[in-house]
């Protein structure tokens, strides 16, 4: 059994019982047989945690039939535990509970602080997503939000220490509430959704402050170097200019026709919108150098040509510019449009699984084969699969898993005599073929 931990996160539930914003209840979750329990990357994430901490796949197994089956009662999640009463077959009920560590306060300050920094991130959230650069850039600023490895720890009645079917039954089960909300994985590490805006909200307005504010903040920080070495260095050194001001939005850009025609071989639609989609990337940029985390954070991957062709072509950029990407990336249009479906659904990682065809190593191999072997319950058909490298497709389908270097399943279709992307990623086949199935 594990202790208690609101009073030394980062919590502020004024007391166990906690406030109305501390603590959630979702009734009962209605049967979900040929569902995947999660299509969100971040509900898929933390399947991933479970799954990678389990030490028996045969509880797992039994707890998804539970979960899919109905037995998980009515779910409360409180800041670090979430709780539900599970019912076997034989009608016998146990109440069972998952912990996941809260944020420290200084945690929440820093993630606070860098959600305050950024409008597209909180605008996010009030839409109920979690795009991955906000999880990316909590983690450069040294705060994971979703749980890893060992970090979903189970306690049941049952008498289980490890995770047992029923503590499973509830991951699952909380997977499909985080689909919907991501605001209680938020309430799991320490805050409630309420207490989490009235707080970015008075962050935000903190920083329209004027300069002469922000100067005085800085000199009460205490920050600096030694003085034997600012005053060694004043003489050779020119004094740092100031930091550019934050943009809020990139501006508009300029209209380039006019009564002038353009010079042989320039488009000047083309021109339009690279300037436009240049300013977005300085504003992104600007934001991000002057954030206080980014000396420590790793500059991002230098895209390709062809795969910034892909970029540039999911902006919807129209026919003609649509054209020439395609073009100059080496690609015709039905294969650029399905490199943007690729891009769309899971960035470089989903066109690399587009447009690699490897063949898994022994252990890779063997983890995936283990994972097409415990995704079907007894009493589910089996579809039958033909593999050829990374690639099983489903004999007498128009269906195909692909298996990602990530460990994860990439679901594809066949249309017009090509296979294009159909999904985003899952650590679970099943649910990956289940999701073509009902949409096809």
């Amino acid at each position: 059994m594990h202790p208690e931990r609101d009073e030394r996160d980062g919590s502020r539930c004024p007391d166990k019982g906690g406030s109305a914003d501390c603590a959630r209840t979702f009734g009962a979750l209605p049967v979900a047989r040929g569902r995947a329990f999660a299509r969100s990357w971040w509900g898929q994430a933390w399947l991933k945690a479970l799954e990678d901490t389990a030490l028996d796949g045969e509880q797992l197994r039994l707890g998804r039939r539970h979960a899919r089956g109905g037995a998980v009662g009515a779910v409360s999640v409180r800041p670090g535990r979430i709780t539900a009463v599970v019912q076997d077959r034989d009608h016998t009920r146990h109440r069972s509970d998952v912990l996941l560590q809260q944020l420290s306060a200084a945690d929440w300050d820093r993630f606070l602080d860098m959600i305050a920094d950024r409008a597209g991130h909180i605008a996010a959230l009030l839409d109920r997503d979690m795009p991955p650069v906000l999880v990316e850039d909590a983690a450069a600023a040294g705060i994971e939000l979703l749980p890893g490895i060992g970090d979903l720890e189970p306690e049941c009645g049952c008498g289980a220490w490890d995770h047992c079917a029923h503590s499973a039954a509830l991951c699952y089960q909380l997977a499909r509430l985080l689909d919907q909300d991501p605001f209680v994985l938020l309430l799991l590490r320490g805050r409630g959704e309420r207490e989490l805006l009235d707080e970015l909200q008075a962050r935000s307005a903190a920083r329209a402050v004027g300069p002469a504010d922000a100067d005085v903040a800085a000199e009460r920080s205490g920050a600096g170097v030694p003085a034997a070495e600012a005053y060694a260095a004043c003489d050779i050194l020119p004094p740092l200019p100031a930091a550019p001001p934050p943009v809020d939005a990139p501006g508009a850009p300029p209209v380039l026709g006019g009564g002038t025609p353009p010079a042989p071989g320039v488009d000047v639609a083309a021109l339009e919108f690279l300037i436009a989609d240049t300013a977005a990337r300085a504003q992104r940029l600007l934001a991000d150098a002057l954030s206080a985390w980014h000396p420590d954070s790793p500059p991002p991957a230098v895209l390709t040509p062809a795969q910034d062709a892909v970029r540039l072509a999911a902006a919807c950029p129209g026919e003609a510019i649509s054209a020439r990407l395609a073009a100059g990336s080496g690609r015709e249009a039905r294969g650029l449009a399905a490199a943007v479906r690729a891009w769309e659904l899971g960035g470089t990682a989903g066109l690399a699984v587009l447009e690699e065809d490897w063949t898994p190593g022994p252990e890779a191999l063997a983890r995936a084969t283990g994972k097409l072997a415990a995704a079907w319950e007894d009493d589910e058909a089996r579809p039958r699969l033909r593999v050829t490298r990374n690639r099983w497709t489903v004999i007498g389908g128009a269906a195909q898993l692909r298996y990602g270097r990530d460990g994860r399943w990439w679901p594809y279709r066949r249309e017009g005599g090509r296979w294009v992307p159909a999904g985003p990623a899952t650590d679970d086949p099943a649910a990956a073929l289940a999701g073509l199935s009902a949409e096809g």
